[in-house]
């Protein structure tokens, strides 16, 4: 998970909250203390924490719960706004506004700019747009091979020059070229660390190439030194944005966020692993909801529209909530959830399921039975899929020699398919839907009914 630690002291501090028997100057004292250990901790900023500590303590003193709301949850509800305008507040939206639509990537070497560039495009991609890069890194040796290599693994133009030097000769070779795409997302030189060159050759850069968008990329396990170098550029060259690489699995995640934000240059987009598609746009308030075990519906939503069509999704949705549906739907429900991702991410974005502290065991064995439940259905034939009800010992016995799982498997994902229509059978009608519907903020993504 991303900033695994820093969600779990987060988390403790609210139900710390939910336990205490009163709020008071006691239980306020002790909330702001558990927050500040969870981000400095998280490397961020001592003097940012503590602005921030303040800010929360204030407001817990002085405001009066508005109405409809108790106390504890007025100061669940304070800690959570201070902590979405500690990382930026609002998310950055991205309009694209002309063609071509030109993002330009900079950043110190290794920050891990040519990857983000094959995931941005990827990500635009999605979204119906024609997409090209553009390589302008000539100092680092192989960078053009490796964009066009990374270009080429998601079916994107890629434009180089492997032997012109001049970053500027190589963009008006391909300008014209260019016009036929609606975005072009543009590499450049990285160095190791801050220079006047580096600055210079930027900005050269920026005055002839008139980007729409200038990404700084910086990667998150350099923890606070992300400070510098975000303000550096900052007053350098006019970023209209941060994108942070590297988000999971470092504990000095907090320190790269809370310093990027501190900058005025907001973060746009974060790394969340290594797959092509682990690539989000920045929702502080989404980013705080999973912190904190309240979720992120509309990042799940988000994830749900890329797996499945909205027409498939509503045709399933309505076969689960009737009722009557067959193995075959499970396994389309089953097939957009791997699309979706791990659970173990897809969990902290259901509201609510953050806090349930899941043993990661527990959400691994999940993952494995879902794997192993495919590889059976794709054993079955029609008929079992859309009459699960006819498959008996004889049948399940062939379809363990057919797929190589165990009998005893095949067995459970019976179990569980029954058990699944039992429960949506409780849900009937509108009431009923209304109820489960309200659990997911109004909407269902597939794979509720795991």
């Amino acid at each position: 998970m991303v900033l695994d630690k820093l969600g779990e002291g987060l988390k403790a501090t609210l139900r710390k909250i939910a336990k205490a028997f009163k709020v008071d100057d006691t239980l306020i004292n002790e909330l702001v203390r558990d927050i500040q250990r969870a981000l400095i901790q998280a490397d961020a900023n001592v003097k940012l924490v503590f602005e921030l500590s303040e800010k929360i303590k204030q407001r817990a003193l002085k405001e009066k719960p508005p109405t409809g709301l108790t106390k504890k949850e007025h100061l669940i509800n304070i800690v959570y706004e201070e902590l979405t305008n500690f990382l930026g507040k609002e998310s950055k939206e991205i309009k694209i506004t002309e063609k071509p639509f030109k993002i330009m990537l900079v950043g110190l070497f290794g920050s891990g700019k040519t990857t983000t560039i094959a995931k941005l495009s990827k990500y635009f991609m999605k979204r119906g747009y024609k997409v090209a890069t553009l390589g302008l890194d000539v100092h680092r040796p192989a960078a053009p091979e490796q964009l066009e290599q990374l270009s080429k693994q998601i079916n994107v133009k890629c434009f180089i020059d492997k032997e012109e030097k001049d970053p500027i000769k190589i963009y008006k070779k391909f300008e014209n070229e260019l016009n036929q795409f609606d975005i072009v997302i543009i590499d450049t030189a990285g160095r190791d660390k801050l220079s006047a060159d580096l600055m210079k050759e930027i900005k050269n850069l920026y005055d002839v190439v008139k980007p729409h968008e200038v990404f700084l990329v910086i990667a998150a396990d350099i923890g606070q030194a992300a400070y510098e170098q975000a303000k550096a550029f900052h007053e350098q060259t006019p970023l209209t944005g941060v994108i942070v690489t590297r988000l999971d699995g470092t504990a000095k995640g907090g320190g790269a966020l809370t310093a990027c934000a501190a900058t005025g240059a907001k973060i746009v987009f974060i790394g969340t692993g290594e797959k092509i598609d682990d690539i989000e746009l920045f929702n502080p308030k989404g980013f705080v909801g999973r912190l904190l075990g309240m979720g992120d519906i509309e990042a799940l939503l988000e994830k749900a529209k890329e797996a499945i069509s909205e027409e498939k999704a509503k045709n399933l949705g309505e076969k689960l909530l009737s009722g009557e549906f067959s193995l075959k739907d499970l396994y389309d429900q089953m097939m957009a959830l791997r699309k979706m991702g791990p659970l173990t991410k897809l969990i902290q974005m259901i509201p609510g399921f953050g806090q349930l502290q899941l043993p990661k065991e527990l959400i691994q064995v999940q993952e494995e039975k879902l794997k192993k439940w495919k590889i059976a259905m794709d054993s079955m034939t029609k008929e079992e899929l859309e009459n699960p009800e006819v498959i008996d010992q004889s049948r399940i016995k062939r379809i363990s020699r057919g797929s190589g799982i165990d009998e005893k498997d095949i067995r459970e994902l019976i179990k569980h398919y029954k058990l699944a229509k039992k429960l949506m059978k409780r849900f009937k009608g509108k009431e009923g839907m209304k109820k489960l519907m309200k659990r997911f903020g109004g909407k269902l993504p597939p794979g509720f009914g795991f």
